[in-house]
């Protein structure tokens, strides 16, 4: 019987470039890798701003099973029932207050078994910098523990954060107890992708989905006259140029709940 399967960490999917190439590209990624599974980080999904209820459906159409989540994650209300429902693969940061709405992990049903999936949400990212949080490695402490009884083939986290220190700390403070540990937020790939020494998969950050030439997926003409003119303009998301798929692929043998493959994967698209 075969014990290994084959995950896909699709870092954050900004706007609707990012969505329609996930649904044009992620169905010949899932051939060519033979994957088993495929998680994304979405809160960037909807006009960089959260999920909505319909870009989580066509996410889910394009081959996504589950969705992890950020900052922007409580954004589009209609995506509340969602996150609200153990059922549905979508989640926000665990380590929120206590009365957030949504819920911070679940579990999806694989054919290798249970797959617990935990999203945590760094000390300083953007909007949320000055949100109270529960500390990260605190909850996801509580969160293994309140769950070691169940029967897992996998148990992946989600860091989505500013600071590479607490992603780099928050992998080895996990590793060889979970399956694999994957930053996001920055939408810049990191060239550390790799199988941490007691067996856990664990990238910095795994980057992001949509243009290419942007600032983190924002028109640059805009941070331009932000920064140098102080111009304060809201963002706008780039809609043209090439385009960019980046994620991490790691192989899980489910009798150790451990990585035994890890890679990057950074395509471009004209």
């Amino acid at each position: 019987m075969q014990n290994r399967a084959r995950f896909l960490y699709i870092g954050d999917i900004m706007g609707e470039s990012g969505l329609a190439l996930v649904e044009r590209e992620l169905p010949k990624i899932k051939a060519e890798h033979k994957l088993d599974c495929i998680i994304a980080q979405a809160e960037n999904v909807s006009f960089g701003r959260g999920c909505s209820a319909d870009d989580f459906a066509r996410l889910r159409r394009a081959g996504v099973d589950f969705c992890t989540g950020g900052n922007w994650s409580l954004w589009q209300k209609s995506i509340l029932p969602q996150l609200n429902d153990p059922a549905q693969p979508i989640i926000r940061p665990a380590n929120y207050p206590k009365d957030t709405p949504g819920l911070g992990w679940k579990y999806i049903e694989t054919r290798f078994g249970k797959v617990l999936v935990i999203s945590l949400l760094g000390k300083t990212v953007g909007r949320d910098s000055k949100t109270i949080l529960s500390n990260p490695l605190m909850t996801v402490d509580e969160i293994l523990l309140a769950q070691s009884s169940v029967e897992k083939a996998a148990v992946i986290v989600n860091f989505h954060g500013d600071y590479s220190s607490e992603k780099v700390v928050i992998g080895h403070y996990l590793d060889g107890r979970v399956s694999a540990v994957i930053g996001d937020h920055w939408h810049v790939p990191t060239a550390d992708g790799r199988i941490l020494p007691g067996g856990t998969a664990h990238q910095t950050d795994a980057g992001m989905v949509g243009i290419l030439n942007a600032s983190l997926g924002v028109d640059v003409s805009v941070i331009i006259d932000r920064w140098r003119d102080n111009k304060m303009v809201p963002n706008r998301l780039a809609q043209t140029g090439p385009l960019q798929f980046n994620g991490f692929i790691f192989e899980v043998d489910t009798n150790t709940h451990l990585a035994v493959t890890a890679k990057s994967i950074n395509l471009t698209y004209n």
